[in-house]
């Protein structure tokens, strides 16, 4: 509990930045930074699949640490990869639907909390996140200063993972089916969109 608390007071004390996103101010450091923040927050898709990586990490997490952080670490590295990759203007096939199928994957891994080895939690995220860091770098080609952008989207993304695992820490000894609703709503809108992208 201590955990879930410490994470939500961090959460709480990095709002401000999110909402300097939009204070009119061009060009730079700042709007680098900001714009790569922002961008992972202005999508349902994106938010979701990230709140939802540091959910499931808290809820089938045997032991505090590492256990907590394997597959939250796997999908930011493998975010920047794909966005490096996005950036670079490099084209994967089925990057959509790929982003709706891990709504849907997510989101029973947290309706059934079920446990994988570090690996295959690892190898799955990573491959997701790949998928998620294209679009991001697809969209984000062009800013200035794409270290700062960079840099500012992978801040975001670990704070939604924080964000996802004090909410996992304290639902892990709640009434079972709050985590099964959690996870139910990312299904559904992982069916949402796929079904719009197919």
């Amino acid at each position: 509990m201590r955990f879930a608390k410490t994470s939500a007071l961090l959460a709480t004390l990095l709002l401000p930045l999110a909402a300097s996103a939009h204070t009119g101010v061009d060009g730079g450091v700042h709007h680098g930074f900001v714009t790569g923040f922002m961008h992972p927050l202005t999508g349902a898709d994106h938010l979701a699949a990230m709140v939802a990586v540091g959910l499931w990490s808290a809820l089938v997490a045997r032991r505090a640490w590492p256990d907590l952080l394997w597959a939250p670490l796997a999908f930011a590295g493998m975010l920047l990869a794909g966005a490096l990759v996005g950036l670079a203007g490099l084209q994967l096939p089925a990057v959509e639907p790929m982003i709706a199928a891990s709504l849907l994957v997510l989101g029973l891994l947290v309706a059934t909390r079920v446990h994988l080895p570090a690996g295959i939690a690892v190898a799955v995220v990573g491959l997701f996140a790949v998928f998620h860091g294209v679009a991001h770098g697809h969209e984000l080609a062009g800013e200035h200063g794409a270290a700062l952008t960079l840099a500012g989207m992978v801040s975001a993304t670990l704070l939604l993972h924080a964000a996802g695992i004090a909410l996992g820490w304290a639902l892990r000894h709640a009434n079972v089916w709050l985590p099964r609703l959690a996870g139910a709503a990312v299904v559904g809108l992982g069916a949402t969109l796929l079904a719009q992208a197919i």
